[in-house]
């Protein structure tokens, strides 16, 4: 068997990196990013996350965790003093950006991930942010991804590593349609904001998830609150 190239993949735990992860698994020798940034469901992303890349077959796991998020806060995923906003089903969502914005995250999550990768001898990371269908986060846009990786050419040994963002252009219900194409493990991920053993069914990232699985004629099998099963 030829040697493939490694990838490092930023895998959350959710609906989107584990697509991500699916494409990445399917043409890389990949390896796994996961984060513990004091978000309320730290723990349950964790798990998630595992289960994902077991179930892919990646090479490693790294597992970081990171204080400066929740010790910073602005943040309804790691303030408590900010409540996680509900939203009805049929909501507008991404017109403004929400309280469930982490401050320029992705930008440490992609540093660490270059950091890695330069180590491995990686030259691909995947992340799967999502502009379309999204709760409209900064850090999710193209033109983000774009000023990154001129970041990489200029301060990286030897500027050849690329970040790929496969589904940012892409629908939620394209993103589940292509899950389900690849085989995913959907039924593993987690999206709630602030459930861990019920997703909340009414918080942005439920929603559109919820609609997405809707829009794609398929069912979300994972363990809804009662008052939205």
């Amino acid at each position: 068997m030829p040697t493939l190239t490694k990838a490092v993949v930023s895998l959350s735990g959710g609906m989107d990196s584990c697509v991500c992860a699916a494409l990445a698994t399917r043409d890389y020798d990949a390896y796994a990013l996961h984060f513990s940034y004091g978000q309320r469901t730290e723990a349950k992303e964790l798990v998630s996350a595992r289960a994902v890349a077991n179930e892919l077959g990646f090479k490693d796991f790294l597992h970081l965790k990171i204080d400066l998020f929740r010790r910073i806060g602005g943040s309804a995923l790691t303030d408590t003093s900010i409540a996680v906003p509900e939203v009805a089903e049929n909501s507008q969502i991404g017109a403004e950006i929400p309280v469930t914005y982490v401050p320029f995250r992705n930008a440490h999550f992609l540093s660490a991930a270059v950091s890695w990768a330069e180590v491995l001898g990686a030259k691909k990371i995947f992340i799967g942010a999502v502009e379309q269908d999204s709760s409209g986060y900064p850090d999710c846009r193209p033109a983000y991804y774009e000023a990154f990786q001129q970041l990489i050419r200029t301060g990286t040994k030897n500027a050849d590593i690329k970040v790929l963002t496969p589904l940012i252009h892409m629908r939620k219900k394209e993103i589940v349609s292509l899950g389900l194409e690849l085989g995913a493990p959907l039924d593993l991920t987690w999206s709630c904001y602030s459930g861990e053993e019920f997703a909340c069914g009414v918080c942005e990232s439920c929603v559109l998830r919820l609609r997405a699985f809707a829009e794609a004629g398929s069912e979300d099998r994972i363990p809804y609150a009662a008052h939205r099963s």
